[in-house]
């Protein structure tokens, strides 16, 4: 009995004590903008600076809201390859050259698809929105994305 009060107490303590998934332990958000040619979206996405954070990305979460997302900043462009491993909703990907433009939208990617999601060419960023955002809002490779790393 003794054994399982103690295990208990333990399960209990663990989110407290950081080793859950809690928000304290998520990245710092930051606004990001995605001017279409006839309407301006604002997204509240969390930015994964640290190689940590991006190898973890948007990893074991079961929602994402609407408004939210996560940002993949790079120090140079690169070719950018990203799998759904452990990765639990759709999502869709922006691919972003350094001037802002859109160089691919991979749409309502696939749940723990082990395929890897491509940019068609060099990169400065990534933005993982919900699956479906692109398709609901019209957001199409036309389109511009800014955000003001702090």
């Amino acid at each position: 009995m003794r054994a399982l009060m103690t295990a208990i107490a333990l399960a209990m303590a663990l989110p407290v004590a950081g080793c859950g998934d809690t928000d304290s332990a998520r990245p710092a958000a930051i606004p990001v903008t995605i001017k279409a040619p006839d309407k301006t979206h604002v997204f509240t996405v969390e930015i994964a600076r640290t190689p940590e954070e991006q190898a973890k990305g948007l990893m074991f979460r079961t929602s994402l809201p609407d408004n939210g997302g996560m940002l993949f900043p790079f120090e140079k462009p690169r070719f950018a390859s990203f799998w759904m491993k452990n990765t639990l909703i759709p999502l869709d990907m922006f691919f972003i050259r350094a001037d802002g433009s859109i160089d691919r939208i991979a749409e309502n990617t696939i749940p723990e698809n082990l395929e890897p999601v491509v940019s068609g060419g060099e990169v400065s960023a990534v933005l993982e929105l919900a699956g479906g955002t692109a398709a609901r809002l019209g957001i199409d490779e036309q389109a511009v994305v800014t955000w003001k790393d702090e």
